[in-house]
């Protein structure tokens, strides 16, 4: 078992064990479909990939439960009311 994943520093981190299992289950998907690691270590074991890459701060869970990358631009929708074709 990864050491980790015992302490509650994680669980903290993430904002409690119902999050932490979201994060870590959203990212193997990811990494499972192809996706490329966020850090450099000598496994391929894909768990402690996700594990140390939430330990570095390199992904975490927004406000709605979506997996996001520090430093990603996120999606902003901006509807200001006027239709600016039509003017």
């Amino acid at each position: 078992m990864i050491e980790a994943l015992r302490e509650e520093a994680i669980v903290n981190k993430v904002g409690g064990r119902f999050k932490l299992s979201t994060l870590i289950q959203k990212r193997l998907v990811q990494l499972n479909g192809g996706a490329r690691p966020l850090v450099e270590l000598p496994t391929d074991n894909k768990m402690e990939i996700v594990v140390q890459e939430i330990l570095t701060d390199k992904i975490y869970l927004d406000t709605s439960n979506e997996l996001r990358i520090t430093g990603e631009p996120t999606e902003i929708t901006f509807s200001p009311g006027i239709d600016f074709e039509n003017l």
